[in-house]
């Protein structure tokens, strides 16, 4: 939604803020005045590629702004915008033609502004910026329009879709697989063969580097702990002259207390020391050194060494190399039967496919002419004779189906009973292109992911009656989008919710200049007369204030 657009320097422009309503806000004004100035500025918040010329004369650049308000959800868009989230952006254009853009006060490109602006806003009349426009975006719209119908339906194909994308990538895989080269093929086969030799296990490494180093230096340990043994325990050894320590101390004890407690402590000694030299002792007794398996792991160890030099530096990664290798083996070796199982599995994933897209196509045809009156009845309100509108829904090969279904959508325009329907794109007249996208955009509704919808040209060749029935379908669109119409329409203009009119002043050093003006409801009156009679008169005023007041 556009809560503001603040304009600067643009053609006839000095300066001018328009804020606009929730529902309909109204554009009026004799024409020349530079209402398409203001629809141009728009434009360049939408990504429009900027024209030097726009530029007014005699400034160095022009300058426009707006504050939006997104409703879009973060996922539909790479910028992260989520609902209702203000936006402000700046779009300044030199006069040498130098284009310079900010989005929320930061530099941004001119492609972020149009992902970001220009799918929130429909031109009506501007065929280039119009969403309806592009026969890629019909279907979205019917899907949109019928989506209790479609949804369920939709859903199931698209996972069927994934599915059948997932199995033809997996064949092509095992295909491929099955073609690589034999120097690839050998070298798998040696990696294979080389690691399976070995068959290293996954902690062995470093439980091997802890028994070598005891085995290899046996012959040290058990000389050490042997003597630490006799040291502690032999004859005459450490525990025997404790025993004798404690032995004295304990015999005049009995004189000083202070010597008693000498001999606890050194009694407690003795029980550590006994500990010691049965631990060490045991441990001499337990080496058991076996030369010919101490080779046996040395050579092991060499092995280990020599993949981890290779393929590691971890063990893990000289398995994940075993494991990459044998698969490429096994995908060679059992190329038939694997290809035979993923031809199979597409199959079958292109039976489900087909079956969903039956599904979806047919809620597809259902709901395709029902949008298509639907549409057809407003086009009866804005009395456009036998005029209807026509969803055509086309069966696609197989190879041109997408995530969104087997089929495409296009609205084709009947401009009266007997004449030939065609594509709304080939549709030549601005006013009768923005009845029907009006008559469109009125039964999308709230399911419009259009939030914003500008009409020009819409009364175009439109009086009596038909203008009285043209405003009655902006007002009902009114209730479900944002929606600024430019008109030459009193019966319109009196609908809106807020009513500009841009007024052509007199030439200023021979500069002319377009002021945008709000009207007070005092003002109103004035300028609905002026649009009824081209003049304002007491008899105009008078009808003027009765559909005001209606």
């Amino acid at each position: 939604m556009i809560d503001e657009i603040q304009v600067e320097n643009v053609a006839l422009i000095r300066e001018a803020t328009l804020e606009l309503a929730p529902g309909l806000t109204v554009l009026t004004g004799e024409t020349g005045a530079g209402k398409t100035a203001l629809l141009s500025s728009l434009k360049l918040l939408m990504g429009e590629r900027a024209d030097k010329s726009a530029v007014r004369d005699g400034e160095d650049a022009l300058s426009v702004s707006g504050r939006f308000f997104l409703a879009t959800p973060q996922e539909e868009n790479e910028q992260g915008v989520s609902g209702d989230e203000e936006l402000v952006v700046t779009r300044r254009v030199s006069a040498d033609g130098r284009s310079r853009v900010n989005i929320n006060g930061h530099m941004a490109s001119v492609t972020q502004l149009s992902e970001l602006i220009a799918p929130t806003v429909d031109l009506c009349g501007q065929h280039e910026h119009q969403q309806l426009m592009k026969p890629a975006s019909h279907l979205r719209i019917l899907d949109s329009w019928a989506a209790e119908a479609i949804h369920e339906p939709l859903q199931k194909y698209q996972t069927a879709y994934a599915e059948a994308q997932a199995a033809a990538k997996e064949l092509a895989r095992v295909l491929e697989a099955g073609q690589e080269s034999s120097a690839k093929l050998d070298e798998a086969r040696f990696i294979l063969k080389r690691i399976d030799e070995v068959q290293p296990r996954l902690d062995e490494y470093e439980e091997l580097l802890a028994s070598l180093s005891k085995a290899e230096h046996a012959e040290a340990l058990a000389l050490a702990t042997n003597t630490a043994a006799e040291v502690l325990s032999g004859e005459d050894g450490a525990t025997d002259l404790l025993a004798r320590a404690i032995h004295e101390l304990d015999g005049v004890s009995a004189y000083d207390e202070q010597l008693k407690a000498c001999a606890e402590s050194l009694r407690e000694a003795s029980y550590v020391l006994e500990d010691v030299a049965r631990e060490t002792r045991s441990y001499c007794d337990s080496i058991d050194f076996d030369s010919e398996s101490l080779a046996a792991d040395q050579e092991r160890m060499s092995a280990l060494q020599g993949l981890l030099r290779t393929y590691g530096p971890r063990m893990e990664d000289v398995i994940a190399a075993r494991d990459a290798a044998a698969e490429l083996v096994s995908l060679v070796d059992d190329a038939a039967e694997r290809e035979s199982a993923a031809r199979k599995a597409q199959e079958q994933a292109e039976e489900m496919l087909a079956d969903a897209a039956q599904t979806l196509s047919d809620a597809r045809k259902i709901a395709a002419p029902q949008f298509a009156q639907a549409v057809t009845n407003q086009l009866k309100r804005l009395e456009m004779g036998g005029a209807q509108l026509t969803c055509e829904v086309v069966e696609l090969p197989r190879n041109q189906w997408t995530s969104q279904g087997s089929t495409s959508v296009e609205f084709l325009f009947q401009p009266g009973a007997g004449m030939q329907p065609r594509p709304l794109v080939r549709i030549a007249s601005g006013g009768e292109v923005s009845r029907v996208m009006l008559a469109i955009k009125v039964v999308l509704g709230e399911a419009d992911r259009v939030s914003t919808l500008v009409f020009d040209e819409v009364d175009a060749g439109v009086g009596g009656s038909t203008a009285v029935a043209l405003a009655d379908v902006l007002s009902d669109l009114a209730d479900t989008h944002q929606v600024l119409v430019v008109t030459h329409l009193a019966q319109v203009a009196v609908r809106g919710d807020i009513h500009y009119v841009v007024e052509k002043l007199s030439a200023e050093n021979g500069m002319p200049e377009t002021r945008l003006r709000a009207l007070s409801p005092d003002d109103r009156p004035a300028e609905i007369a002026r649009m009824l009679s081209g003049e304002v008169t007491e008899t105009s005023l008078a009808h003027a204030r009765e559909m005001l007041n209606k």
